[in-house]
């Protein structure tokens, strides 16, 4: 096939993405296509899609559809941006097993050789990368450019073959700039093809999730806990009510009474626990905050609570248990039976449960890990 016809096969799969997906084909549309001998299949620099002629050319037209909507979505999920601290081999992998089931339950037809788990299906990169850590061995079918290879990486900078050179890494700024710039664009794809009706499914719950504000857990965490330790006056009622209705003046010191509860279900594993208790520890530190620490599923873990002075480490407690059903209203009620007010009460759960009818007169912050919304109090998403 000569570059024209791969030219023509190409842009009749734009055509009909655009016609039939138009959220894919929208994002499609904001990469001009590069052919690029150098190129093993097709790749992004999240600013253009390189692809082999010869690799195109042997593709049916459904197939070549697959590969150009496969690097529109790796760009529209920023995942040349989210990489992290992740071995970028395994992130690759990770990152193409994400995409290539979405387009399945889509209903394009994947290359031969493509990447496919069925039971990656839903998942994103993050949560896939864990089960690829073995494949040591295995490599992406496509190019992911934006970061370059570990060496690149390292600043040695790939030379060009042929006529189109590779494009080097992209600059820290770059990546903010164009996850900042595929966001947008995200956006107005999900809009144009809601108003057409074609955006259903996994793509429709995809932009739903993308789309969401996402602030860092860690920092909203933190700044619920420092907006309760002021050294000002308070006109709050005492923390435990027993001393009457009136109301003092009083000032406040920057240690604050925090109650912690934790789901331990069975839905929130123990690597997870130990992630978000040590998160806890750090600001637990940096605010002088006195910790109540309780575990529920359908009811209060035995041996507990736990209580945690501010110079002393916050642990996990030994035999967590798991298992059983979920309900919050237990946590709640064991803190009006304390006749508490704590400044700030922490929910760590994935918000599946049974919540109480009301909220208390108290701030609670769920941390919630998945999609689940709760009834009131605020709610951080934990990914």
């Amino acid at each position: 096939m000569d570059p024209t016809e791969v030219d023509a096969k190409l842009g009749a799969a734009r055509t009909r993405l655009i016609l039939e997906r138009p959220f894919l084909g929208a994002l499609v549309l904001r990469l001009p296509l590069v052919a690029a001998p150098w190129c093993k299949s097709a790749g992004t620099d999240a600013r253009r899609i390189f692809y082999k002629p010869e690799y195109i050319a042997a593709l049916d037209a459904r197939q070549a559809q697959f590969v150009l909507a496969q690097q529109a979505l790796h760009c529209g999920l920023a995942h040349f941006a989210r990489r992290g601290h992740r071995i970028k081999q395994r992130w690759d992998l990770a990152c193409e097993y994400a995409v290539n089931m979405l387009l399945l339950e889509e209903g394009l037809e994947p290359p031969p050789g493509a990447l496919v788990e069925q039971s990656f299906a839903g998942m994103s990169a993050e949560e896939i990368y864990p089960y690829v850590l073995h494949l040591e061995d295995e490599e992406p079918m496509d190019d992911h450019l934006a970061e370059g290879s570990e060496s690149e990486s390292e600043g040695q900078q790939p030379e060009g073959e042929g006529e189109v050179p590779r494009p080097p890494p992209l600059s820290a700024q770059e990546r903010e700039a164009l996850e900042a710039q595929w966001r947008q664009r995200l956006t107005s794809a999900a809009q144009q093809a809601a108003l057409a009706g074609k955006l259903h499914g996994s793509l429709a719950e995809l932009a739903g999730s993308v789309l969401q504000p996402r602030v860092p857990w860690r920092a909203l965490l933190a700044r619920f806990v420092s907006a309760t330790a002021r050294d000002d006056y308070s006109y709050s009622r005492p923390s435990n009510r027993r001393g009457g209705e009136a109301i003092f003046p009083s000032l406040r010191s920057p240690q604050i009474d925090m109650v912690v509860a934790v789901d331990s279900s069975g839905s929130i594993d123990d690597a997870l626990l130990r992630e978000f208790l040590g998160e806890v520890e750090a600001i637990k530190g940096q605010m002088r905050a006195r910790v109540t620490l309780l575990l529920c599923d359908a009811a209060l873990a035995p041996h507990g609570p736990w209580h945690v002075e501010p110079w002393e480490p916050l642990q996990t407690p030994p035999l967590v248990p798991r298992g059983g059903g979920t309900r919050f209203t237990p946590v709640f009620e064991w803190v009006e039976r304390q006749d508490l007010r704590p400044e700030l009460l922490i929910y760590f759960t994935d918000a599946l449960g049974e919540f109480p009818a009301a909220a208390p007169d108290y701030p609670v912050v769920w941390l919630v890990k998945g999609k689940a919304a709760v009834p009131w109090g605020q709610r951080v998403q934990l990914n």
